[in-house]
């Protein structure tokens, strides 16, 4: 088989940010790196798990909800894919992810779509680890800029 684009991306190099991982037609593909690969700390499933509930839920409500097509963990649990159409500039994108980690970080109240009529595993939640990794992200990503957004070459 051949081999797939992330994967030939070198994660010795990948630091946490946010990158643009491809572009097939006008759908690009986001890669939301909230923990450097192969480090050793990795996104608890909980965690992951609640802040993908409420970052699918305020980017589907945000001014770009149009452009949006997809936000879901990584296996790795080192972060997160966002697919969105190439209508909206990286400058935008940038806010928003930031906006969206920022709104993790102080949400209160009843996570999104968490029932058992909702979701698959909807026992499996932390929304304190949740609003720490969102704020720690939103860290990271304090004058972050388009020109960040391309993988470092080795």
């Amino acid at each position: 088989m051949n081999k797939i684009e992330s994967f030939k991306i070198n994660h010795d190099v990948l630091q946490r940010g946010i990158y643009v991982s491809r572009i097939d037609g006008d759908v690009v593909t986001l890669d939301i790196r909230v923990k450097k690969p192969n480090g050793g700390d990795y996104l608890k499933t909980d965690a992951m798990h609640t802040i993908e509930h409420i970052f699918a839920t305020y980017v589907r409500n945000s001014e770009y909800s149009e452009s949006v097509i997809y936000f879901g963990p990584m296996g790795c649990r080192t972060g997160f894919y966002l697919l969105m159409r190439d209508d909206v500039s990286k400058e935008d994108v940038i806010s928003l992810i930031k906006s969206a980690f920022l709104f993790i970080a102080d949400f209160e109240g009843e996570i999104p779509g968490n029932s058992k009529v909702e979701c698959g595993n909807y026992l499996e939640h932390d929304l304190a680890g949740a609003k720490a990794e969102a704020a720690l992200m939103a860290e990271v990503l304090n004058g972050w800029k388009p020109s960040d957004m391309k993988y470092k070459e080795v």
